[in-house]
């Protein structure tokens, strides 16, 4: 069973040894390993569960360790890096070799972020490599935003949680690619579309594909409970579904039913994305047929809680993700 603890250092000691660790993020609980050792890389997709084609994002300590794997930095990319790193943006840029095709699905572009999570930040600093840190938890599955939901899920197969207490964003992060030097928002995520335009400007929006993706988190399905998501007003919903056995997420309005959690009573958009994965998880783990909720305002963080939503909701399964 996977030891939990909070030493930066024991995390260090067995990444350099080539083991995998579970590490806290701002955004959620990524799965580590040296991203520059194949068969680290290669433990990692076997622990989550996760297709080769699926391509990892790698973490580094700051922007000037960022161009040691990274052929160059576009200047609108240079311009978000200065904004928002160290924090939830992910850069998709062309990778130097010295990256591997496992990590990269042999694609050309690498996918790169530094992580805003103190204890991240402490342990690539005390490392001499990147890691490669999809979220840590199985294929498909929820995203886990504290300690215990990676040992529920990966416990017995991995030596060390890092144990950095909720992770305070709870969504993954913004990735942001480039077409010709022309910005792409490839998955959305703890920074608005807002924020980033914004700072460089209009945006392309890519956001789905069916196989061969680009970036992670573009398949149709995935972030998905263990249970049925419906997602639409709740109201409508509430007149087929039994309240009885429906579990109910909500973003403000109480129900007062049995089985329901508010995301925001406040209607506070950081909040609810804080809260997205922890209560779904809770909801699966009740006594529900269903899981039903409602999207949040199409604005800010609340389009990336909606992708999240759809894309747990969708019925049709295929394999994709970045983080």
């Amino acid at each position: 069973m996977a030891r939990i603890g909070s030493s930066v250092s024991e995390a260090a000691r067995l990444l350099v040894r080539g083991e995998v660790v579970a590490i806290p993020t701002e955004t959620v609980y990524g799965l580590a390993g040296n991203a520059l050792h194949v068969e680290a890389v290669a433990r990692i997709f076997e622990v989550k569960e996760r297709p080769t084609f699926d391509p990892l994002i790698i973490h580094v300590l700051d922007l000037p360790a960022a161009q040691n794997y990274v052929q160059h930095i576009p200047k609108p990319a240079l311009v978000l890096a200065e904004k928002f790193w160290p924090g939830p943006l992910t850069l998709l840029l062309p990778r130097k070799s010295i990256i591997p095709d496992l990590v990269t699905s042999g694609l050309d572009t690498v996918a790169v972020r530094c992580p805003a999570h103190p204890l991240a930040q402490q342990l690539l600093a005390l490392v001499d490599f990147p890691l490669a840190a999809p979220s840590a938890n199985k294929f498909g599955r929820l995203s886990p935003t504290q300690a215990k939901h990676v040992e529920e899920q990966l416990g017995n197969e991995i030596p060390y949680i890092l144990d950095g207490g909720p992770c305070p964003i709870g969504l993954e992060s913004t990735i942001v690619g480039f077409e010709n030097e022309q910005p792409v928002i490839y998955r959305l995520g703890g920074i608005a579309a807002e924020d980033i335009e914004a700072v460089i400007g209009k945006t392309g929006l890519q956001l789905h594909s069916a196989s061969n993706p680009r970036a992670p988190g573009q398949l149709t399905r995935h972030y998905a409970p263990r249970k049925k998501l419906v997602l639409g007003s709740l109201e409508e919903l509430l007149k087929h579904y039994p309240a009885h056995s429906s579990g109910i997420l909500s973003f403000r309005k109480d129900f007062g039913l049995p089985y329901q959690r508010l995301l925001s009573p406040s209607g506070n958009l950081r909040e609810a994305a804080q809260h997205l994965f922890l209560y779904l998880r809770e909801l699966e783990a009740m006594p529900v047929d269903v899981i039903l909720a409602e999207p949040a305002e199409e604005k800010g963080l609340g389009r990336a809680i909606n992708d999240r939503l759809r894309r747990a909701a969708a019925t049709t399964a295929q394999p994709h993700t970045y983080e």
